[in-house]
């Protein structure tokens, strides 16, 4: 099993991840200057609570406004409403909240300025159905989206088009107000109008192109959505729109800038560190493999790094699902699949997690693996192929001892992958 000293390591390092993402000093130097009208602040995401909390210690007087996150990720704020409910799939206090931010923005004049704190997971957390479609809807095409495999920007490509919010909606309900929307981002890129589909920032991808996606990604949508994209009226807002011509949007924390927190602290304790990628995409299978490979080319030949060695990597990958009822994340199913290819070596360890706190279907961020792993769950009595295969890693690691849980964050600068290279004992 993995040393204390180790594992004790890795999470050091996803702890120096998450603290660079912190709420408070990711929104500092971020404020915008105060308006002659009110100031209301919008939020979603499951960082919002915690950003809305933060935003109200450092202006320094009372707003108004409301936040919506998901269940159980809520901070108390001294003046501003915080909402929660469901995700990854919509529920009917998502409607409530939805209507809530809108009726938030309404009726505001060119002197009033509007606060937007937005992070991920606000997709779900913002269901605004078009007239004609239900939350039964909704809740089938986020369904339908998270099992299909497509990259995160493609799903929320789809639902900005499909909601009375998203696409830059929300913008356009508090015009002609000032926008000022500040983005903790969990998506491949940063780009700021894929988080939570970007529901104050233009969509960059047109209704055309969706429909393009939908048919190469192989998406099996029900009819009334297809109906529903088929019309003019699912358009979502363009960038030269006159709506957006007096609107600011920043991204004030990333993968990025986290990463290289987490690579400072490395060779603070004296093991250099490399950066992949921080906008690594695919199947999560997949791109365990890929790692494995990397892993064993330094392991065996001392190339492209040289041991001890420290490889970080973020993005968000993902998970085509079968129908089997698997349980588990994309990170632990990357484990999963890294485990089964190291399996052996004795001196590479490695830590995945989501840096919200919550990977997948259950209540663990991440997993630990070493190149024991595998033994230990066969000796458990698991197969881990067959877990891999049936997408249930949760167990896997849960039956070896070696989940880990960190409780909700407070911010979500999606994936974290932190892979130790010792030299050969």
């Amino acid at each position: 099993m993995m040393s204390s000293i180790d594992r004790s390591f890795l999470v050091s390092l996803f702890n120096a991840a998450v603290a660079a993402a912190d709420p408070k000093e990711a929104l500092r130097g971020h404020l915008p200057d105060r308006p002659k009208g009110r100031t209301v602040v919008i939020g979603a995401g499951k960082g919002s609570s915690q950003l809305a909390a933060a935003f109200e210690d450092l202006w320094g007087e009372p707003v108004e406004g409301v936040v919506v996150t998901r269940y159980g990720y809520a901070t108390p704020c001294r003046y501003l409403r915080v909402l929660e409910a469901a995700h990854p799939i919509p529920d009917k206090a998502g409607l409530n909240a939805s209507k809530a931010l809108l009726e938030a923005v309404s009726n505001l004049n060119e002197d009033d300025l509007v606060i937007a704190l937005i992070s991920g997971g606000g997709s779900s957390l913002l269901p605004a159905l078009p007239n004609g479609l239900t939350l039964n809807d909704e809740q089938l095409l986020n369904s339908i989206l998270l099992k299909s495999g497509a990259p995160i920007k493609v799903m929320n490509a789809i639902r900005k088009h499909v909601s009375q919010i998203k696409g830059g909606r929300l913008a356009a309900a508090a015009f002609p107000a000032r926008v000022v929307t500040l983005v903790v981002s969990d998506v491949p890129g940063d780009d700021p109008s894929a988080v939570a589909s970007g529901p104050t920032v233009p969509s960059e991808v047109s209704l055309e192109d969706t429909r393009s996606l939908i048919t190469n990604y192989c998406i099996k949508l029900p009819k009334s959505i297809i109906s529903h994209l088929e019309n003019e009226a699912a358009r979502a807002p363009i960038a030269d729109d006159v709506i957006f011509s007096r609107n600011d949007t920043r991204v004030i924390a990333s993968a990025c800038l986290s990463l290289e927190a987490a690579q400072y602290e490395s060779e603070r304790q004296g093991i250099p560190a490399v950066i992949l990628s921080d906008a690594i995409e695919g199947e999560s299978r997949d791109v365990g493999l890929v790692h494995a490979a990397l892993i064993h080319e330094i392991v065996a030949k001392n190339r492209p790094f040289v041991a001890p060695i420290v490889l970080l990597s973020g993005g968000e990958t993902t998970v085509k699902m079968l129908n089997t009822g698997g349980r588990g994340g994309r990170n632990s199913e990357f484990l999963l699949s890294l485990a089964t290819a190291i399996d052996g070596l004795d001196n590479v360890n490695a830590l995945a997690a989501d840096t919200d706190g919550i990977d997948g279907s259950e209540d663990n961020a991440g997993a630990f693996v070493d190149g024991k792993s595998v033994t230990r769950m066969r000796l458990s009595g698991l197969d881990p192929m067959r877990s891999l295969l049936t997408h249930n890693s949760w167990e896997a690691f849960e039956q070896v001892g070696d989940l880990f849980v960190t409780g909700p964050t407070g911010t979500n600068v999606n994936d974290f992958r932190a892979i130790l290279i010792r030299p050969h004992k």
